[in-house]
């Protein structure tokens, strides 16, 4: 294995799989990965998971036993809803794929893009919907136009309930007028601030207020039926009746307006800078230098939002090949562990568990902003001890003579030249199989992407 090929693997993917050959031509076949339907769906993984709309006919259905069960005596704590069982399937499958897959940079782009568009599942009865939204709304679009992701997500129900959206109404509409229920800016404000155009757009808050007038009536299927195969419905008695106006445009009312107006914000300026500012952290470096940001805002610019294009700019700038310096963050270390050194016993993890003891919960970022990309967020003492701690434990997996697989292969074969003289020392001194792979995983290359 070369250089560029382990740099190929770690930084823009999920690590290599036991036996996997190193690719002769690295930068070539990550291109490849960008080609064709999200490699998951298309290979059926995920076909017994639910659809959005049967996350939320679920929702449905426990709020309605679990108040029944109430009624009948059963204790507040007793109740368990089906909807956990959603969250914990779609949980296993997905990370179970981004364990497995050869077809690892298209996966990180899929973790990307879901911490850009954050649902956390801890807020407003989510947990069983982020799953589908990653499968409706992300895995569709990372090698498509972001203007078509952006309205993916914005019209799913993960996210209309995230940021209870399907509570604003409009206050002069019918519901309105007939409830006295108000506004909430929550999904105008994020869907700008944090989803396209930025803080350095310079709108204003009446265009925050105007874009929530816009997005009223986007809202989530209920008992009266309706609804799309994601759960979204629109509600034209809670949409603000009249034209907004949002940064300098005008839109007419009803559910168009609402796709015109993200339209529009999707392909501004600061929106493709912002883009470009975060992929640049993401595979580059904490600080990217100011020519990398500028040429892959250029190519969203050019191209008008073409995921696929950007995500290819990257593999052609010389910096993308320079030495690994981004800390992995626990879930990257979580499955990159997985991927270079699989359970011998078979058993399988419990990945929500593990993030949650490594400090990274699964799709449960504590603010909309989602989880940080930079080393300082992840390397404090305690961070790091956890870490070690786990590492400690998962390898006791290996210590059974019969592992099947020796710890120098594990290294050699997850980070060929990569791989330090110390660490390669160490690992010969350590006192048990155990401790060998503990030292692997803990070691600054290791940890590092």
């Amino acid at each position: 294995m070369n250089k560029f090929a382990a740099i190929a693997h770690v930084r823009f993917g999920l690590g290599l799989l036991p036996g996997q050959s190193p690719d002769s031509d690295p930068k070539a076949a990550l291109k490849a990965q960008l080609q064709g339907p999200d490699p998951a769906q298309a290979s059926g993984a995920f076909d017994s998971l639910p659809r959005g709309i049967d996350a939320v006919d679920t929702l449905r259905g426990d709020a309605m036993a679990r108040k029944a069960a109430l009624a009948d005596g059963m204790p507040k704590g007793a109740f368990k809803p089906k909807a956990r069982a959603l969250y914990e399937a779609d949980a296993a499958a997905q990370m179970g794929w981004a364990a497995t897959t050869q077809y690892d940079f298209r996966e990180r782009l899929v973790w990307f893009w879901t911490n850009h568009f954050t649902v956390s599942i801890y807020q407003n009865q989510t947990a069983s919907l982020v799953g589908p939204m990653i499968r409706e709304a992300i895995r569709p679009y990372v090698n498509g136009n972001f203007t078509d992701m952006v309205l993916a997500v914005e019209r799913h129900p993960a996210m209309l309930r995230y940021l209870a959206n399907e509570n604003s109404v409009g206050p002069n509409s019918p519901a309105g007028l007939r409830s006295k229920r108000g506004l909430n800016e929550n999904l105008g404000r994020e869907c700008m601030e944090l989803h396209t155009v930025g803080l350095k757009a310079g709108y204003t808050q009446t265009d925050v207020t105007n874009m929530a007038k816009i997005l009223t009536g986007w809202s989530v299927a209920g008992t009266d039926g309706g609804g799309d195969n994601t759960g979204f419905k629109y509600r034209p008695f809670a949409h603000e009746p009249g034209p907004q106006t949002v940064m300098g445009n005008s839109y007419d009312g009803g559910e168009q307006a609402g796709i015109d107006a993200l339209t529009y914000l999707s392909k501004y300026p600061t929106t493709y800078q912002l883009i470009a500012t975060k992929l640049a952290t993401h595979f580059i470096a904490d600080t990217p230098p100011p020519h990398t940001v500028a040429q892959l805002a250029g190519i969203l610019t050019e191209t008008g939002g073409d995921l696929a294009a950007a995500s290819a700019a990257l593999l052609d700038l010389p910096e993308a090949w320079s030495p690994l310096t981004k800390l992995k963050t626990p879930q990257d270390f979580l499955i990159s562990t997985v991927r270079a050194a699989p359970p011998p016993d078979g058993k399988p993890l419990n990945y929500p568990a593990i993030m949650t003891a490594l400090g990274q919960p699964l799709w449960g970022a504590p603010l909309p902003n989602g989880w940080p990309d930079v080393a300082a967020s992840w390397d404090g003492a305690d961070a790091i001890l956890s870490r070690i701690n786990w590492a400690y434990t998962y390898a006791a997996r290996f210590n059974a003579g019969d592992a099947g697989v020796e710890p120098p292969d594990i290294a050699t074969a997850s980070l060929g030249p990569l791989l330090r003289p110390a660490t390669i020392s160490a690992m010969a001194a350590a006192g048990s199989r155990r401790e060998a792979v503990t030292m692997l995983l803990s070691a600054p290359e290791f940890q590092r992407r």
